[in-house]
């Protein structure tokens, strides 16, 4: 899965790389993005112009009751995105690119690991990001939903999931799930909202090449969501023994 990301680009740099344009209130640099919080997401149009726009993390689908309901699906799983009734048919319209600088992922403590006060090995987190430090393109969805208890006049709340596929070679040792990641000649076809050929979407949906990515481990002060700063992707000795400071 993918839990935690690192955004801290502004949308200035953003909108450049991804040659989109941003009209919108721009958030705050974040080294520890956790669901439900505000993100950065590229749209397209019929046109193929792009932008970027500001989601919610943690899809609110447009039948939802309740806006709890998306801190349930901050991720959808690319082998079964076609056949979900939540996902399905934002899968073939409303496709985005979430932009991320990297994310975290935790490696299971091994037998010789620290313990926490609960008595389970520690695990460490690791920083995954792109060799050449380029931002990721991730693919997600995104909806549109609107708190019908609060009358028409209500405002509509953008909100999006990340697109999950299996490791590579690469996350094979922390983590069985990784995010799906789009190559730069894969964006337009993924982000047409004209294009509904679910079969050949369906093939972007592959873990990204071994050599794409590279890791490092970080302090356990990520496994807090109100630390934010920079510090957290600096690179850290694993958890020591007599450390109880587990995820």
């Amino acid at each position: 899965m993918c839990g935690r990301f690192v955004s801290s680009h502004s949308a200035d740099k953003i909108s450049q790389f991804f040659g989109a344009s941003f009209e919108t209130e721009a958030l705050p640099e974040n080294f520890n993005v956790a669901p439900t919080q505000d993100v950065y997401g590229v749209v397209a149009d019929v046109n193929g112009t792009r932008e970027v726009q500001a989601f919610h993390w943690g899809l609110v689908p447009s039948w939802a009751k309740d806006i709890k309901i998306g801190s349930k699906m901050i991720n959808a799983r690319a082998e079964t995105i076609g056949e979900k009734p939540a996902f399905k048919g934002l899968f073939r319209k409303h496709r985005l690119i979430i932009p991320m600088d990297g994310f975290y992922e935790w490696q299971q403590g091994g037998a010789d690991a620290p313990l926490s006060k609960a008595g389970k090995p520690i695990k460490t987190p690791m920083f995954i990001h792109r060799v050449d430090d380029e931002p990721l393109a991730v693919a997600g969805l995104w909806a549109t939903w609107r708190d019908k208890a609060a009358g028409p006049d209500a405002p509509w709340l953008h909100s999006c999931t990340v697109i999950t596929t299996s490791a590579n070679g690469t996350m094979e040792p922390v983590h069985d799930r990784m995010p799906v990641i789009l190559p730069a000649s894969k964006w337009a076809e993924w982000l047409d909202p004209t294009n509904q050929d679910m079969a050949a979407l369906q093939q972007l949906l592959v873990p990204a090449a071994d050599d794409l990515l590279t890791m490092h481990p970080v302090s356990t002060a990520v496994n807090n969501v109100r630390n934010k700063g920079p510090e957290l992707v600096q690179p850290a000795e694993p958890p020591s023994a007599g450390l109880a400071l587990g995820l």
